[in-house]
């Protein structure tokens, strides 16, 4: 998705389906990895680092604290927290690849880490190591966090 186009689709993840996602990242970490530490992008990748920690029984997490995106939109790159070191033996999770940004920001930060997210679009994937599902470029991903239950009409109605 382009920073100025609107997302054409939604995906919405509940907390189980993130849980759930977030332990198969795990899974597939596990026979390659033995991370001295977990890297958490902020803030998206808070949650799913913190299932992933759990999972490899890694308890050395520090935060890589990046600002993109607004509710429905990516914007300008802050870098508001680092980290030092190029990131060997380290591993970040972040929930999302999208169109790159800030994975390119964070490939500069640490290029030795192994960097994993739980979801990928295509303009991001080739910029992370791992990933669990993806999704297409046009997708707004609507994270548990981000989210109240609510009545929402059938997608056939929807089609615009």
């Amino acid at each position: 998705m382009n920073e100025s186009a609107a997302p054409n689709k939604t995906f919405p993840v509940s907390w189980e389906e993130l849980h759930r996602h977030s332990k198969a990242l795990a899974w597939r970490l596990l026979e390659t990895l033995n991370p001295v530490g977990i890297v958490a992008v902020t803030r998206g990748g808070l949650v799913p680092a913190a299932i992933v920690a759990r999972e490899l029984d890694v308890r050395l997490i520090d935060t890589l604290c990046i600002a993109s995106y607004d509710d429905q939109k990516q914007g300008d790159l802050t870098v508001l927290k680092g980290i030092e070191g190029d990131g060997e033996g380290w591993l970040i999770v972040d929930d999302l690849v999208d169109t790159g940004k800030t994975a390119r920001a964070v490939r500069a930060m640490l290029p030795k880490a192994h960097f994993a997210t739980v979801y990928a679009k295509p303009a991001g994937r080739p910029l992370v190591d791992s990933f669990v599902t993806e999704v297409s470029q046009d997708t707004w991903i609507l994270f548990p966090w981000d989210t109240e239950p609510m009545s929402v009409p059938p997608i056939v109605s929807r089609k615009g």
